[in-house]
């Protein structure tokens, strides 16, 4: 039964070095071309990339799961601070794999003044390489886009959901 737990346990250390180690070559870094999209937001209206970096900054944060505790505290500092997003000509947008009804609900539950977006499958969040945490959990990580479509920072922390609103305030402010 020992050697049973010991396989097992080399098993899951090899898959997760494995997982890790193929994220780690796809990740995007300040500078790339940030990866173009269309996705539905809370309306069901097609949102896509290049509508969102027309009129500057794009702070666009890839987060869990709506209602979450770490989702909520995340969400709601931005909100707290999106007139600092605004004033420096930036647009605050979220995006996970929960469906329009569910961010229609987590909108309404915490009066969020900007748009999230559905990515049910996905897709996106694969091609803008976010990690998931322990090869389980969807990652929480923040890029900043400016206008001409480059990403100019790159902030990934799942457990320290407050500090990419700190972390995207500060690149907004020297960028502007």
């Amino acid at each position: 039964m020992k050697n049973h737990k010991k396989i097992l346990h080399l098993l899951f250390i090899s898959y997760f070095l494995f997982i890790n180690y193929s994220c780690s070559n796809m990740k995007l870094k300040i500078g790339d071309k940030a990866p173009s999209f269309s996705l539905p937001n809370q309306d069901g209206k097609l949102i896509t990339l290049e509508s969102l970096i027309k009129n500057g900054v794009l702070v666009l944060y890839f987060y869990p799961k709506d209602d979450t505790p770490g989702c909520t505290a995340e969400a709601c500092k931005f909100r707290d601070d999106y007139e600092i997003f605004k004033d420096n000509g930036a647009e605050v947008v979220g995006i996970s794999s929960d469906s329009k009804e569910s961010h229609i609900e987590f909108i309404k539950n915490h009066n969020l003044p900007f748009q999230l977006l559905s990515d049910k499958n996905g897709k996106i969040r694969k091609k803008f390489a976010v990690p998931k945490t322990f090869g389980l959990i969807a990652g929480r990580v923040t890029y900043i886009i400016n206008s001409n479509g480059r990403i100019i920072h790159i902030f990934n922390s799942q457990f320290n959901p407050q500090k990419h609103i700190d972390e995207a305030i500060t690149v907004i402010k020297k960028n502007n």
